[in-house]
């Protein structure tokens, strides 16, 4: 067997003349310890050199050397073993037989597990196992189901929770989820309802096919959960969206107790808390972390930075960022501080954190232009965005993709260049999609050019047909320009498409719960005070500033609900709840309109408190009458 490439150095080997054992036996002993430690090249070795001692394999060898191949990864080495079975003159015992047919199968070579499979004279419910295991990591599903039923026909085997595992690890796309039901059906029949390692198996394929509801019914059906159970939870909850109930679940997690949370645990936790802005409870996450002793987990360094950065604690994020180890500093740490600072306007520091990096020899990727690309373009640095476009594929070998020509066009639109633009996207060396056209699409509304918004809305909806948002662009575009008729063509639109735009939210964060408002918003235990609060605002706003500010409430009448935007419910809210002098942080899932942002500039310097508000695209910090943006967003 050629493993002499491979050698690494080893112990000695258990010499068998001095140990009371037989000696075969005392070299597998040995084989199988080296496995335990996962030195799996050394395994090899030792084999070699205990053939080289005329020593003979047995039955209870060969198992751990094939495995040793599967995870090694190495078909070559495997198949010399499988020679050395056959020359042995014995017909393979059960284990070295599915151990054959799974290092086949985790080699990517499937087919040759099966003609182990279908060569063996007799093969028992471990074999099938295999096979069917090999077949869906090969994502070969039909050829499983199709082992199974065989299975289930010939009467003769046994099925157990292996078999199950094994079919339900191959669900992983929507398209297969009612072969997925008929497994989970199945399941019961067979009486593996209440077998943990099962209910987690359907747990993960339900959250991985997108039905997390019956991924949620699993979950509360199996009564003793293990971190596996919590982690499929948090994830699939995490993965789809639910950012609230990932923070809802882990509560509850530690609230039973008995089960501590790993590394994919707060990482699950962290994302959701960036998503909602829940920079109190990312606190606690990061107290676990230092409890539990996963500093050095580069992944939660990398989610901690983005948490504090999009929750808008820039401060926060660059400490963390540079308390890391500069060796453990990937080319994603790089990613998250300059998007961090990217989104908040501050794309000057943005630029030389890039820079930095650059000097400090880690490699710029695709997704890091896209970073510097969109901070260049909140903070108004065209012609430095422009450089990086073009140092992407001179200088670094990168081909520019759509999303970095997105961000391109998005850099020279805002900056009102837009026939530039134009002439970038029929330039472009890839096919324009949806987001390039919406780029362009948005720097027309800014600058009010309704002939080159309605060519840039016409492919994109092409492409996007569902994109409410690209919809209402256009609406106000035709608003802020007093086209009433095309205001009503894109209302028609929307109507005959069964499109409703996504009603507008806002979250803020008190006390460690979340408080979720939406447009006119009546909901909230605090409802009356806080519209008290915010009519109270609105003539304050009048009274120092005129008449001609134009609040939302146009009229006299005091606000009662209707037409009041979510962020105004957040900041009043937080108003009343907050002491003197504490900053408001906001988080908006749309676009902050121009009256709030006038509305949140005038506030802050009447009642001299600092406004942090994150909308769809960026943050704004308002603070003395003045946003960070400078009115450029």
């Amino acid at each position: 067997m050629n493993t002499s490439h491979h050698r690494h150095s080893t112990s000695s080997p258990p010499v068998p003349g001095e140990s009371k054992q037989n000696p075969t036996t005392a070299w597998n002993c040995y084989l199988r310890e080296l496995s335990k430690q996962r030195k799996f090249m050394e395994a090899l070795t030792v084999y070699r050199h205990m053939l080289r001692s005329s020593f003979f394999p047995n039955t209870f060898t060969f198992p751990v050397l094939l495995k040793s191949c599967a995870l090694l990864s190495l078909p070559f080495t495997g198949s010399q073993l499988h020679s050395h079975i056959l020359k042995t003159g014995s017909q393979p015992d059960p284990y070295t037989h599915s151990s054959l047919i799974n290092m086949y199968s985790k080699t990517s070579l499937p087919c040759l597990a099966r003609k182990v499979f279908d060569e063996s004279p007799v093969n028992l419910t471990i074999s099938y196992n295999a096979m069917i295991s090999g077949y869906t990591n090969n994502m070969m599903i039909v050829e499983a189901i199709k082992l199974f039923r065989r299975m289930l026909c010939e009467n003769r085997f046994f099925v157990n929770s292996v078999t199950m595992l094994g079919l339900v690890s191959g669900i992983l796309v929507p398209e297969k989820l009612r072969l997925g039901f008929c497994l989970h059906g199945c399941c019961f029949k067979f009486g593996f309802e209440n077998d943990l390692s099962v209910g987690n198996s359907f747990l993960t394929m339900y959250v991985k096919c997108g039905e997390v509801e019956y991924g949620r019914k699993v979950f509360d059906e199996i009564l003793v959960k293990d971190l596996i159970t919590w982690n499929a939870m948090i994830s699939g909850y995490a993965q789809n969206g639910h950012a609230r109930r990932v923070l809802e679940i882990y509560r509850e997690m530690r609230k039973v107790g008995g089960v501590n949370p790993d590394p994919v645990t707060l990482l699950g936790v962290l994302c959701s808390c960036a998503n909602l802005g829940a920079q109190g409870i990312g606190r606690e996450v990061e107290k676990e972390i230092d409890r539990f002793g996963f500093r050095s987990n580069s992944f939660l360094m990398n989610a901690l930075i983005n948490m504090y950065a999009r929750c808008g604690n820039l401060v926060r994020a660059r400490e963390v960022f540079d308390c890391m180890d500069e060796r453990s500093k990937s080319v994603v740490s790089w990613t998250a501080i300059i998007g961090g600072y990217g989104i908040h306007g501050e794309g000057e520091t943005a630029v030389e954190l890039f820079d930095v990096m650059v000097r400090s020899g880690v490699k710029p990727d695709r997704t890091v232009f896209v970073s510097v690309l969109s901070a260049c373009s909140h903070a108004g640095l065209t012609e430095k965005g422009l450089e990086y476009f073009d140092e992407m594929e001179r200088k670094y070998g990168l081909q520019p993709g759509p999303e970095h020509y997105s961000c391109l066009v998005d850099l020279l639109g805002r900056s009102g260049r837009l026939k530039e633009a134009m002439d970038l996207i029929d330039l472009m060396k890839v096919k324009p999609d949806g987001p390039v056209w919406g780029a362009l699409l948005g720097a027309c509304k800014i600058h009010r050019n309704v002939e080159l918004a309605e060519v840039a809305f016409q492919h994109v909806i092409e492409l996007e047909p569902t994109n409410i948002g690209y919809y209402v662009l256009l609406s106000n575009l035709y608003s802020d320009t007093k086209n009433l008729e095309g205001v009503l063509k894109v209302r028609v639109m929307m109507r005959d498409r069964n499109l409703r735009k996504d009603p507008g939210c806002s979250y803020v964060e008190y006390k460690g719960k979340m408080h979720l408002f939406y447009s006119g918003d009546t909901s909230h235990p605090q409802s009356k005070e806080i519209y008290r609060m915010l009519n109270e605002l609105e003539n304050l706003v009048k009274d120092i500033h005129g008449k001609d500010h134009k609040c939302q409430g146009k009229s006299e009448e005091p606000l009662i609900g209707a037409g009041v935007h979510s962020e105004k419910l957040a900041i009043a809210f937080a108003l009343l709840n907050t002491k003197p002098g504490t900053d408001i942080t906001v988080m908006k899932n749309l676009r902050v309109c121009v009256d709030c942002h006038v509305f949140f500039k005038l506030v802050s310097k009447i009642v001299d408190r600092q406004f942090i508000v994150r909308d769809a695209t960026r943050f704004h910090r308002f603070k003395n009458g003045v946003c960070s943006c400078k009115d450029y967003w």
